[in-house]
């Protein structure tokens, strides 16, 4: 295989935290997370993610539990690195874990874990989890040092966060964009050449997913909150189907 050559098919996360931020907006039972992951299911997503969030902003302990009994496809649970966190995990032992970094009063994830400044608390940390049969997953910067700190400490699959090249665009910034994607480029490149798994997202959306779906090295992309607002107006099976059209048309 080459170096350019894509090892397979690209396969989508989505993320259905914010169905449970608008459900907890009013409180009940509506909309059910559960069922959004059953149609993402349907529309062709390869796995769920849900972050339980220390105060439990949106993605409760419940949600977990359905989502760990009803999936056909595997649970990407997102989580901080903390001693209540390990204890779900290890109870439920789902098919991945993917640590990030996690504030109160952030809005949403706002940068990648600090790993190279924490390696020795990390890997003790997540030694029961790998222990356990779960794959692990740090949710990082494009930043050799800490995908060198990630593979240290057993990790085996990092996720770029691509929110730098996502909001550089938005906003119009064009020439930092480019250099975000370059950045995020070579470090998928770089990952992969230290044995990691590549996974990518945070902030993608149909304007910005071509380019780092087309990154041979990528294994995974995880989307969730533009995939939630654009099912507000096409629905949410058609949403995640142009999506997944759209990361197949990159690969290729």
């Amino acid at each position: 295989m080459g170096v350019n050559e894509p090892k397979g098919r690209l396969r989508l996360g989505v993320n259905i935290d914010h169905v449970a931020t608008v459900r907890n907006a009013r409180g009940g039972g509506t909309p059910d997370p559960l069922r959004a992951a059953k149609i993402a299911e349907a529309a062709g997503a390869d796995g769920i993610t849900a972050h339980l969030r220390e105060d439990r902003r949106h993605i409760g302990d419940a949600d977990i539990e359905g989502l760990m009994t009803t999936l056909s496809v595997p649970l990407n649970f997102e989580m901080a690195a903390t001693d209540e966190m390990q204890r779900i995990a290890l109870r439920h032992k789902p098919h991945a874990v993917c640590i990030v970094p996690e504030k109160r009063e952030e809005r949403t994830t706002e940068g990648g874990l600090e790993v190279a400044r924490e390696e020795n608390r990390l890997a003790h940390f997540i030694a029961p989890l790998r222990e356990a049969g779960c794959r692990v997953s740090i949710f990082i910067a494009a930043d050799p040092r800490q995908i060198e700190a990630a593979h240290r400490i057993g990790a085996e699959v990092i996720e770029l966060h691509t929110g730098a090249y996502c909001d550089a665009h938005a906003e119009g910034h064009l020439d930092a964009r480019d250099a975000e994607l370059e950045r995020l480029r070579d470090m998928a490149a770089f990952a992969d050449s230290l044995g990691l798994e590549v996974h990518a997202g945070h902030g993608l959306t149909y304007d910005t997913v071509q380019p780092v779906a087309a990154f041979p090295q990528v294994m995974e992309l995880n989307i969730g909150h533009f995939l939630i607002g654009e099912a507000i107006f096409r629905g949410l099976d058609p949403a995640i189907r142009e999506m997944r059209r759209l990361m197949d048309e990159a690969r290729g």
